[in-house]
């Protein structure tokens, strides 16, 4: 049975999604979960009845940026009250994972709080939050510690209890193949709030992108915590690498593009790199985080590769496709990193080339080894060594952007731009290009003649003679 608010209306709900994109993932499927409940989506907080905030707990003052956030959705929650009306909130992703029975402890107007691997029990964590309501009366109020809590790593796949995939945007659409990570990286929170390394069998991977595909979707994203570790049992029995996959979700017709993220260096082997170039459909992008260009705090990461590894398997990548870009991410200030251990990290960079790059300071992640650590860098060095890494790596974006800047790329436009009649797309390296155009292109590939490369984006100008677009 449907839910429906004491008005008839349809309930509704709205899902802020923080982090990453296996967070907005899983936040899509979420929705598809409670699609069949009668819930539809709200643009905003104020408009829904049931709210979900699916965190990360990679950054620095996460959990206290979800804090923040229930304490305006309390403030809601007291006002729908007020009026008679129900107001449900839930917490999901890592920070629920991490901190658990604490948000409920810190907030109690917070009704669930739900793991990563957990959500597909939403329904019915929705249905508990509903007996003890009615026990409670109309009107109860809960008392502290009184909320749903599954943050239990379940011993079945939340993806064979999850329905069909909803979640194309115009062209694009995630799938994931991947959770998990087994590296334990000191700095890093992903194995103990995503678990164990676990891979979705190639049958049910190829199945929903098939699924996707037939539902518009030119371009997947394959995504995992770890996700060239990918090693899913095959059709055959045999265990599947992600070269293998990305060469059979390359053959199904109508998929024009195919990325996947994020990677780890350990895990590209010989056949991955030769995917590169074997796969059309394969872009020419390719996020390969490094962290530090210094040996002896990748030792001391625990990221298991050294610097010259690290270069050799680029080298290795560009050789298989000459027009291959990458992107990277750093930690500035991890415990113990000297001036020299910097400009190594410096170096590397140089050497390397990037096309884009993200880079953070070091902040402690209770729980973490790295935590534990007394060598900590000063605040204010960290600063400094921040905003010198940035200013290389957005040096050699721009020179990148500008170096594309002429030729004519298959744009896949998503959106509008920031001005009147403007649309903003895709090109094959993940850059924003923005262009004169009708939104009835949203969801197709056009070609671009790149006018100006900038920063963070290029302007171009449409030019393939499939433009015009039928009333």
């Amino acid at each position: 049975m449907k839910d429906v608010r004491t008005d008839g209306q349809p309930k509704r709900v709205f899902i802020r999604t923080y982090g990453c994109q296996m967070n907005v993932y899983d936040s899509d499927r979420m929705a598809d979960v409670l699609r069949p409940l009668g819930y539809a989506l709200a643009e905003a907080p104020d408009q829904a009845d049931l709210v979900v905030l699916n965190t990360c707990h990679i950054r620095e003052h996460a959990s206290e940026k979800v804090y923040s956030e229930l304490g305006r959705l309390r403030d809601l929650k007291t006002e729908r009250r007020a009026e008679g009306r129900d107001y449900t909130i839930a917490v999901a992703g890592c920070v629920a994972q991490a901190e658990g029975e604490e948000i409920l402890r810190r907030q109690p107007a917070v009704d669930i709080v739900v793991g990563p691997q957990a959500y597909h029990r939403l329904p019915e964590l929705l249905a508990q939050v509903a007996r003890k309501s009615a026990a409670a009366g109309v009107g109860g109020k809960r008392v502290p510690g009184a909320g749903v809590l599954d943050t239990e790593f379940p011993p079945e796949s939340k993806f064979d209890h999850l329905p069909s995939p909803q979640g194309i945007r115009a062209g694009s659409a995630f799938l994931s193949i991947q959770e998990g990570c087994d590296k334990f990286c000191t700095f890093c929170v992903v194995p103990y709030t995503r678990g164990a390394e676990y891979s979705r069998p190639a049958s049910a991977v190829l199945a929903e992108a098939r699924q996707l595909v037939a539902a518009g979707a030119l371009e997947l994203t394959v995504l995992g915590q770890n996700v060239n570790a990918y090693h899913g049992e095959g059709p055959d029995g045999s265990t599947w690498s992600l070269a293998r996959l990305v060469r059979a979700i390359g053959e199904i017709p109508g998929l024009a593009r195919l990325r996947y993220t994020t990677s780890h260096p350990r895990d590209m082997d010989d056949d991955l790199i030769a995917a590169h170039g074997d796969v059309p459909q394969l872009m020419p992008y390719l996020h390969l985080p490094v962290q530090s260009g210094s040996d002896r705090i990748l030792d001391a990461m625990n990221r298991g590769h050294g610097r010259d590894l690290y270069l050799r398997i680029v080298e290795r990548l560009r050789n298989a496709r000459a027009d291959l870009a990458l992107s990277s991410d750093f930690i500035v200030g991890f415990p113990g990193e000297s001036d020299a251990d910097f400009d190594e990290t410096m170096r590397l960079i140089e050497q390397v080339g990037f096309a884009s790059a993200y880079a953070f300071r070091y902040s402690r992640r209770p729980g973490t080894p790295g935590a534990a650590l007394t060598d900590q860098v000063p605040e204010n060095v960290k600063v400094a060594r921040l905003a010198a890494l940035q200013a290389l790596v957005g040096q050699q974006a721009r020179a990148f952007n500008e170096s594309k800047a002429g030729t004519t790329v298959p744009v896949l436009f998503a959106e509008a731009g920031r001005k009147p009649g403007q649309i903003m797309g895709k090109t094959p390296w993940l850059q924003s290009v923005y262009a004169q155009g009708d939104p009835r292109l949203f969801g197709r590939i056009v070609d671009v003649r790149l006018i100006e490369g900038y920063a963070n984006s290029l302007l171009g100008e449409i030019v393939t003679g499939d433009y015009e677009v039928a009333a």
